[in-house]
């Protein structure tokens, strides 16, 4: 009889499990061609190229080079009287201002010039910077005739956090390498010293913030300085520079990385300290993952912190390319499936993996993860060439809410550097003389790709 009602349990248990199954969800196995989310091909440079130039075009024809009165929308000429309403006119967006995330986007301009030779991209960053330092001595007089402190300019006068000067460097300093400007090097040197003299640390010399905690470390500020580290150390040849960005990558990620999980935590602070809640936000894991790539593109071999740098980006590549969606996108929250699918970050480990590839630090096993990343990424290109799903901008908050609810849209230009980047760098990778990719059969039941070496022995 107890085995009767012992068997009656178990079937009624089983019963319960089938019942909380959502077979909407669920793949039955019907040998079926499978139905994917987005294309599951190969991408071919044309393609990857008509993306970016949607981009290109948006961003050349909504960034209006001009200052005006605010009030009469009246163009003000930098040798014109100083007048107290001047502002940078931003009626069609924010392309034309000197904030961070045009500073990945003159990054972006410039290695799509470098690979493709198509000089229509990195003509935006002369015509950019020019703009910027031509009306430069109006803004100070202004400044100093009114008294005003709150003004286009302020960012540039007043530098008080990384934001205003880390990323928008880098990509003067690539301008300036390929564009000789005096104006460029004496505003590269003004950032140098901030980050190096200037800019709050930790007492070992960490990088650091005063908020929201009195000492709070990001994850963002992996890319807000150690991407011109790296390339003022190659300007210079000054060493100095190499060593802090090493220095950095690794006394951030000992508060910020968790070795298990493989992901960065958004942000740290000195009073939670070994029991800091941990949010994994995708973004941040993207501003790190671009970072470490492009400090270990400038550092020899040998470098000193070079191989545990190196530990530190593979270990996150590898744990990224696990939770890469099976939309070929990544989550907001990168460990949250129920969190949007965001096209910022996904963008940014599309680069990432792309790039280590390309350079021989991560196995071209990997290349599927990137493939299918750029397809998605791409599919969120809008025909007039703005960028959808692209989360606002974010702090460093200690709650999932917080998170969940950051909202997402195509007016967000904080993914537009990081796509351009990724289609750069994936035009690499097609073209990457060393990797021969077997390509996945149309309208196959069961049939992948494969990136494999030219010289390894074929299939069988």
């Amino acid at each position: 009889m107890k085995t009767i009602i012992y068997f009656i349990i178990l079937f009624l248990a089983i019963d319960e499990i089938y019942s909380q199954i959502d077979y909407s969800k669920t793949v039955i196995y019907n040998n079926a061609i499978p139905d994917y989310p987005i294309p599951y091909v190969l991408p071919t440079t044309s393609d990857i190229k008509n993306t970016i130039d949607r981009i290109k075009n948006y961003i050349v024809n909504t960034a209006v080079f001009n200052v005006i009165d605010n009030n009469t929308g009246e163009k003000i000429l930098p040798n014109s009287p100083i007048n107290k309403n001047a502002t940078v006119d931003k009626r069609l967006g924010d392309y034309n201002s000197w904030d961070y995330p045009n500073g990945v986007v003159m990054l972006g301009m410039n290695k799509i010039t470098e690979i493709t030779g198509d000089t229509s991209f990195f003509a935006h960053n002369i015509k950019f910077f020019n703009f910027i330092f031509d009306y430069y001595p109006y803004f100070r007089e202004l400044e100093k005739k009114e008294k005003i402190t709150r003004h286009a300019y302020a960012k540039m006068f007043h530098i008080t956090a990384l934001d205003h000067c880390g990323a928008i460097g880098a990509g003067l300093i690539d301008t300036y390498q390929k564009h000789s400007d005096s104006r460029y090097r004496a505003f590269i040197d003004t950032i140098a010293n901030y980050i190096s003299n200037v800019q709050f640390r930790l007492a070992d010399g960490t990088i650091a913030r005063q908020r929201p905690q009195p000492e709070s470390l990001w994850t963002d500020d992996f890319y807000m300085c150690i991407p011109f580290l790296a390339k003022m150390g190659v300007l210079t040849g000054d060493k100095k520079y190499w060593d802090d960005a090493v220095k950095q990558v690794i006394q951030l990620s000992k508060r910020l990385f968790n070795e298990q999980k493989g992901l960065f935590d958004h942000g740290w602070n000195t009073y939670s300290g070994d029991y800091d809640p941990r949010f994994y936000w995708g973004r941040a894991n993207g501003w790190a993952a671009m970072a470490m790539a492009e400090l270990l593109d400038v550092l020899p071999v040998n470098y000193p912190g070079r191989d545990k740098v190196l530990h530190i980006y593979r270990t996150h590549i590898r744990s990224l390319a696990e939770l890469q969606d099976g939309t070929g996108l990544w989550h907001n929250l990168l460990d949250k499936n129920d969190t949007y699918l965001e096209t910022s970050a996904s963008a940014m480990f599309v680069y990432a993996i792309a790039k280590g590839i390309n350079e021989g630090w991560i196995s071209h096993i990997y290349g599927p993860v990137a493939q299918i990343g750029w397809n998605a990424v791409a599919s969120k290109v809008l025909p007039n060439g703005q960028i959808d799903g692209v989360c606002e901008g974010t702090t460093y908050a200690s709650d999932n809410m917080y998170y969940y609810y950051r909202g997402a849209s195509k007016d967000a230009t904080l993914g537009t550097g990081a796509v351009l980047l990724a289609g750069a760098e994936m035009i690499r990778l097609l073209q990457n003389k060393q990797i021969e990719i077997i390509e996945a059969k149309p309208n196959s039941v069961n049939s992948t790709f494969h990136y494999r070496k030219k010289n390894d022995p074929p299939m069988k």
